[in-house]
C-alpha cells in the first residue's frame, strides 16, 4: 500500500487505486475473449498413430473439443542390434505418436507420468500459443497427471517434445513426437501418408557396441552423436519395416528433425519432390526439389508420385550419418517397370584405360591345370588387394554397418557354397555378419573360375580365418547350376469330355 498511497496525490494513481479497489469488490475480469474463434461443438477422442503410420485426414468441418491422453515412460528399448539403451518417451516409442486435430480445435491435454519414472517431465507443443507451448501448464512429478488446454489456432505441422530442464537430455533421450494442424479446408489427397522423425543419441560406447548404453553429456556438448536415426533406432525403416508404395500412387512425408543439434538434409535417393512444404507451412513454396532442409526443432512435407518400381533409399544427406550412424530408411515401389523412364542395367564391359579389372583381366587366362593350395592363395591375393580392399581394408575389418568384416566372418565361414553365389552375383539387402546388420551393397564382378576359387581360398585363410580351400571345380559346379536355365512346367492338354456330358449339355 505504500507505493499506492505515494501515487494516489496524483491523477494516474487515484486511477489506479479506483482500480484496485474496484478489484477488491469483484472477482477479476477473465481472460479477453475479443479473438475471434469457431464454435467448439462436442468433443472427441485425438485421432492418433504410431510410427511410421499417419491418421486419416478430419472429415469434420467444425471445430471440436480434442481430448489428448499422453502417458510418460522410462523404460528400456532396442536402440540398434545388440544395443539396448534407456528411452524417455511419450506412450510406449520414440517418436511418439502421429496427432491429427483441425484448425481451431480445443486440445484438451493430459498427461500422466509413470509412476515407476523417477524423473519430472512435461510437453511442450510448438502449435500452441501459451507461456512454454505448454511447458510450464504440464510439468509433472511420476506418478501423477496434470490437465491443461490450448487453441490450435493456425494450421501446419509442429513438432512437440518435452522441455523439462535440461531439456536437450530429455530430447535426446528420445522425448519427442509431431502433431498436424489440419487447416479447415484439408490438404492435397494423396494416396499414401507417413511420417518419419530424425533424432540423435549420445551413448557412452560407440557405433553398434553391444549392451546397454548410457547417455554420454560430454559427446552431448560437442554435438557429437554416436547414433542420427530415423523413428528412435537404427533400421526402423528398413527390410519389412520399409515403407510401401505401388507406381502411380503420389505420396506425402511428414518430416520432424527433434535434434536436439543437428540440421538435416532429408534425401531420397532415386526420387525428386513434386512439391516442398518448408518449415511445417501448410503451403508448397518450391517445385522439383532434391534435397530439403529441415531445421532442428522444426519439420516439412514432402510429396511425390514414383514412376518405377523398386528398393529405394532415403537418407540424410550428410553421408557418414546415414552409413555410419544410421540416418537411413526404405522406400519400397511395387508397379510394371517404365523403360521409357528407367531402364536398369543393360550392359557392363572392362572400361579402358587401365582400370583395376583390366589389371585382373591380364591375369584372366585359365589355368592349364589343378591349381595348388599355395598358387590359390598368391592369386587370391592379388585379387583381393587389386579389387577387394578399398570395402573391406587391408585387415578385412570392413567398414562399420556398410561393408561387413572378414575377418573372422561367421557368414563367411558358415557356407562356402554361399560365398561362391555373392561373388558369382554379387549381394544386395541386408545381411547379418558376427551379430551386426550390414546394408551395402556388393556390385557383379566379371571374374573368372580360378579367381572366384583363389580370391576365396585367401580370405578363409587369412585375418584370423581357417578354413578349407576353394576349387576352380566347385566354382564351375556353382556357376553351371546357377546358369542353367529353369525346368518348364509340364501342360497338360485339355481332354475332351465325354460323348454323354457333351450330349446333356446339348440338351
Amino acid at each position: 500500500m505504500k507505493y499506492l498511497s505515494i501515487a494516489a496525490g496524483t491523477s494516474a494513481g487515484a486511477l489506479l487505486l479506483a482500480a484496485f479497489l474496484n478489484c477488491s469488490r469483484h472477482e477479476l475480469k477473465g481472460p479477453d475473449t475479443s479473438l475471434s474463434l469457431d464454435p467448439v461443438q462436442g468433443r472427441e477422442e485425438a485421432q492418433m498413430a504410431s510410427a511410421p503410420e499417419v491418421p486419416p485426414p478430419i472429415a469434420r468441418s467444425h471445430a471440436t473439443r480434442v481430448i489428448l491422453d499422453v502417458e510418460v515412460r522410462e523404460h528400456t528399448r532396442t536402440l540398434a542390434d545388440g544395443v539396448t539403451y534407456t528411452y524417455w518417451s511419450f506412450g510406449d516409442e520414440s517418436p511418439g505418436k502421429f496427432i491429427r486435430v483441425r484448425e481451431g480445435d480445443l486440445i484438451e491435454t493430459h498427461l500422466h507420468n509413470h509412476p515407476d519414472n523417477t524423473l519430472a517431465h512435461n510437453i511442450d507443443f510448438h502449435g500452441a500459443t501459451g507461456p512454454g507451448g505448454g511447458g510450464e501448464a504440464s510439468f509433472v512429478a511420476p506418478g501423477h497427471s496434470t490437465t491443461f488446454t490450448w487453441r490450435a489456432l493456425r494450421p501446419g505441422l509442429y513438432l512437440y517434445h518435452c522441455v523439462a530442464a535440461p531439456a536437450g537430455l530429455h530430447i535426446a533421450n528420445g522425448m519427442y513426437g509431431l502433431i498436424l494442424v489440419e487447416p479447415k479446408q484439408g490438404l492435397p489427397k494423396v494416396d499414401k501418408e507417413y511420417f518419419i522423425v530424425q533424432g540423435e543419441f549420445y551413448t557412452e560406447g560407440k557405433f553398434g557396441e553391444k549392451g546397454p548404453q548410457q547417455f554420454s553429456m560430454a559427446k552431448a556438448l560437442r554435438e557429437e552423436p554416436e547414433y542420427v536415426v530415423f523413428n528412435g533406432r537404427v533400421g526402423s525403416l528398413m527390410g519389412k519395416n520399409a515403407l510401401k508404395v505401388n507406381v502411380g500412387e503420389s505420396a506425402r512425408i511428414y518430416l520432424g528433425n527433434a535434434g536436439p543439434s543437428l540440421v538435416s538434409s532429408f534425401h531420397v535417393v532415386g526420387e525428386i519432390f513434386d512439391s516442398v512444404y518448408a518449415e511445417g507451412g501448410i503451403l508448397p513454396n518450391q517445385h522439383h526439389v532434391q534435397t530439403t532442409v529441415v531445421p532442428v526443432g522444426g519439420s516439412a512435407m514432402v510429396e511425390f508420385t514414383v514412376e518405377v518400381p523398386g528398393d529405394y533409399q532415403f537418407v540424410d544427406h550428410s553421408m557418414f550419418r546415414a552409413f555410419n550412424k544410421g540416418a537411413m530408411g526404405a522406400l519400397k515401389a511395387e508397379g510394371r517397370d517404365n523403360l521409357l523412364i528407367y531402364s536398369g542395367k543393360t550392359a557392363e564391359e572392362i572400361y579402358r584405360p587401365a582400370t583395376r579389372l583390366e589389371q585382373l583381366a591380364k591375369t584372366a587366362d585359365a589355368p592349364s591345370g589343378p591349381l595348388s593350395d599355395t598358387e590359390l592363395l598368391e592369386k587370391g591375393a592379388h585379387v583381393y588387394s587389386t579389387l577387394c580392399v578399398t570395402c573391406h581394408q587391408a585387415e578385412g575389418q570392413g567398414t562399420p554397418g556398410t561393408f561387413p568384416p572378414l575377418a573372422g566372418s561367421d557368414f563367411l565361414m558358415a557356407d562356402k557354397e554361399r560365398s561362391i553365389r555373392v561373388l558369382l552375383n554379387g549381394l544386395k539387402g541386408e545381411i547379418t555378419v558376427n551379430g551386426a546388420v550390414y546394408r551395402g551393397a556388393m556390385p557383379k564382378f566379371p571374374l573368372n573360375d580360378a579367381q572366384i576359387a583363389s580370391a576365396l581360398t585367401f580370405v578363409r585363410n587369412s585375418f584370423g580365418n581357417k578354413g578349407e580351400p576353394v576349387r576352380v571345380e566347385e566354382v564351375e559346379r556353382v556357376r553351371k547350376a546357377e546358369d542353367a536355365p529353369a525346368p518348364k512346367l509340364a501342360v497338360r492338354a485339355a481332354r475332351p469330355a465325354p460323348e454323354r456330358i457333351r450330349h446333356k449339355a446339348r440338351k
